[in-house]
């Protein structure tokens, strides 16, 4: 209590004061005011700090955050105001009509000066075994605005280190109390472990007793912190900043494409941080993103795999392994021939297997479950034939505009926590009621349990309810179904006939009806055609990166697996292709929202693997069904004959109203039985979701600790699961 209680007098005073005068800006009309005698035009209530980022001039900082609520702790952001006698804090003072404020002079210098002293004063000289070395604002800050000397020979203060877990590594000596990891874990994050103990010297930063950070975002913390008191525990002493080669790329962690930069060393990669992009992510990504990378370097497939007579897997050549594959697709019936995509497979990988399957006379295409579980059906009833019945229509930045949000057989935090942090800004800003349909979950906001099946769903349709009167009455209304439940019978024909009911759920303006798809793979392979998937009379089975199909493969088909990591495709096919990963190549996905995106080469395939659609295209002549394209700008012109929106890079191209509502419309007179059964999110475990995240052992360890199996265990074992 003591713990929750400071941490609501550091976040929620300060921060809830100054986030008034911060939200609503476009409501607010514009003033002038003056930053060292220049112009600028800024709404009114701005931060001072604000206007001087927009007139060009640089404020130094520790504590303000333009994403989180302002502490105005640091008196880093010190200026002076032209008639006030006293500096005032920058990011705390909001502006007013003809406000002059100096940001340069020698009395502000002096401050600056001073504050750079206090801080440095117990912080620990560690910058040569610090982690944060070369990207420390404390590191270039005091250089730029400290003294040339310190005037403190007392003993510095020590402050013993915090178990967070297995993703964040503490020092907590060198934090300056900025309250950035506080603030966001509270704001942004949601789950309300961080908070600070004490006051003055005494004041310290921690979690509860012995608990870890239970939040899906965790990791931003570390990008967040000014200091080296929050690292990364799996890149700790691994390499220096200027030791890096930098390559922007996205994220395929799950279905929001979020923007990431990809830090390697050699031909492995060492790091992932976020880059901005307000569009998607802001400037968050998940742990698992973030964290996951070092499943890359392990159980790969490095070289082609035949499985032998005595029903070993065997290496072989390339030319080998892609003359027994070609045979075996000759010499199979069309009608027994099967296609599988995985959660990771891009879009030039889809087309190209489309071509090579569609030329051998096989329809049979469909794709595995974002959680790696097979399903039967890769779109349910949904239809594929209109692109908004799979698409995350109302974009991932509108759901901030949304008033009342109903979430179906989903749970955000699991399938994308960037998202489940956007839907937590409205909560907060007291703009949007939520309520859910399925399984009750752990979200970071508060919600109305309205029901669990998709029989709830249809008296929600008939009114039945206050939940449903408020959709009724609502602006924008947003009704988000995740992709498991929509594949489900019937929920799609009830979630239609819900959005009958709502005029304002659909119109020229607002598209609130949203799928949220869990795999990256999963728009383009819908946007390509893959849309069945019944291997119940297949002989010929191609699985490309699909691990879930392994359960249910009938017992005398012939397996193929493309991928790049031996899980459990690997194990049950008769041929394995190794491929490479995101990281190695360059390659197309559509995220949820339908926008289209594309990564970057950061390092070289192990081994022998190849890119996706290089082996498909040699297993084509192999097979005597060359493909028409030779070169990666051929192929993305047949993409763009398959579907235009797949070249069309970071652009989203809105289905119209009326197409939308039209679908919609056939779709509510479906016949279609809405059931009892509880509709619940694909993904149980967020930490292990594909082969990537399989393959980490950091994951495992992040995995072990969600589950509690590291809090409740014994010393021994504690420190048996941190050597995973």
């Amino acid at each position: 209590m003591m713990l929750r209680a400071a941490t609501r007098g550091v976040v929620n005073g300060r921060s809830r004061l100054v986030r008034g005068f911060q939200s609503s800006a476009a409501m607010r009309k514009e003033i002038e005011m003056f930053i060292d005698g220049k112009p600028v035009m800024i709404e009114e209530g701005s931060a001072i700090i604000q206007a001087a980022e927009k007139a060009g001039v640089t404020i130094p900082r520790f504590c303000y955050h333009e994403r989180l609520g302002v502490a105005g702790n640091c008196r880093m952001c010190l200026v002076e105001i032209e008639k006030n006698p006293k500096m005032a804090a920058s990011c705390a003072m909001p502006v007013g009509p003809g406000m002059r404020v100096i940001t340069e002079s020698p009395k502000i210098k002096q401050a600056r000066e001073g504050v750079m002293e206090f801080l440095l004063a117990n912080h620990p000289l560690d910058c040569p075994i610090c982690d944060q070395g070369g990207e420390c604002d404390l590191q270039d800050q005091s250089m730029r605005y400290g003294s040339d000397r310190g005037r403190f020979n007392e003993s510095k203060r020590a402050v013993e280190d915090k178990d967070i877990g297995p993703l964040v590594r503490t020092t907590m000596t060198r934090c300056i109390q900025c309250t950035r990891c506080v603030r966001f874990i509270n704001e942004v994050a949601g789950t309300g472990e961080l908070g600070t103990t004490g006051r003055g010297n005494d004041m310290q930063i921690g979690t509860y007793v012995t608990r870890p950070l239970a939040s899906e975002l965790s990791g931003n913390i570390i990008d967040l912190c000014p200091v080296g008191a929050l690292t990364a525990k799996p890149h700790a002493f691994t390499a220096r900043p200027w030791e890096l080669t930098s390559t922007d790329s996205i994220d395929v962690m799950d279905a929001l494409g979020s923007a990431i930069r990809v830090d390697s060393r050699g031909a492995e990669v060492v790091r992932i941080v976020p880059r901005t992009n307000d569009d998607v992510n802001e400037e968050w990504i998940g742990d698992k993103a973030r964290f996951a990378y070092d499943g890359l370097k392990r159980q790969r497939l490095t070289v082609p795999l035949v499985r032998s007579g005595a029903g070993r897997l065997e290496p072989a050549s390339w030319a080998d392994a892609l003359q027994i594959v070609g045979q075996r697709l000759r010499s199979t019936a069309p009608e027994h021939v099967a296609g599988v995509a995985g959660a990771l497979a891009d879009a030039e990988a889809l087309v190209a297997l489309k071509d090579l399957l569609n030329a051998a006379g096989c329809e049979r295409l469909g794709v595995d479950s974002a959680s790696g579980s097979a399903s039967d059906s890769a779109s349910g009833s949904v239809s594929a034939d209109v692109r908004s019945s799979y698409t995350f229509n109302a974009t991932l930045a509108g759901v901030e505009d949304a008033d009342v949000i109903l979430l179906v057989g989903t749970n955000p935090r699991r399938e994308a926590p960037v998202l489940n942090a956007r839907l937590r800004k409205p909560f907060l800003a007291g703009t949007a009621v939520f309520g859910v349909v399925g399984d009750a979950c752990d979200l970071t906001f508060d919600y109305d349990h309205v029901g669990t099946s998709a029989r709830d769903v249809d008296a929600l349709a008939n009114g039945s309810g206050a939940f449903a009167q408020a959709l009724r009455g609502a602006r924008r209304p947003l009704v988000v179904v995740g992709a498991g439940a929509a594949a489900q019978p019937g929920v799609a024909a009830a979630v239609a006939r819900l959005a009958a009911s709502l005029p304002a759920l659909v119109t020229c303006e607002w598209n609130g009806l949203c799928t949220l798809q869990a795999a990256a793979g999963r728009t383009a392979a819908l946007d390509v055609g893959y849309t069945s998937c019944d291997l119940d009379s297949a002989r010929f089975v191609y699985l490309l990166g699909a691990d879930g199909a392994a359960a249910r493969l009938p017992p005398d088909a012939f397996v193929v697996y493309q991928g790049h990591h031996g899980d459990a495709g690997a194990h049950a096919a008769d041929v394995v292709l190794p491929a490479a990963a995101y990281t190695e190549k360059a390659a197309t996905f559509v995220n949820t929202e339908g926008r289209t995106q594309r990564t970057r080469q950061a390092v070289a395939a192990p081994g022998a693997a190849r890119d996706d659609w290089k082996i498909i295209r040699a297993l084509s002549d192999a097979a005597g069904l060359p493909l028409p394209y030779d070169d990666v700008s051929g192929l993305r012109a047949r993409m763009a004959d398959v579907c235009p929106s797949l070249v069309a890079a970071d652009v989203l191209e809105p289905t119209s109203p009326e197409v939308a509502l039209l679908a919609l419309s056939r779709l509510a007179k479906s016949s279609a039985p809405a059931s009892d059964a509880v509709l619940a999110s694909d993904i149980a475990d967020y930490y292990m979701t594909d082969a990537i995240s399989r393959a980490s052992r950091t994951m495992a360890k992040a995995s072990a600790a969600a589950n509690g199996r590291l809090a409740s265990g014994s010393d021994g074992a504690k420190a048996e699961a941190m050597r995973m």
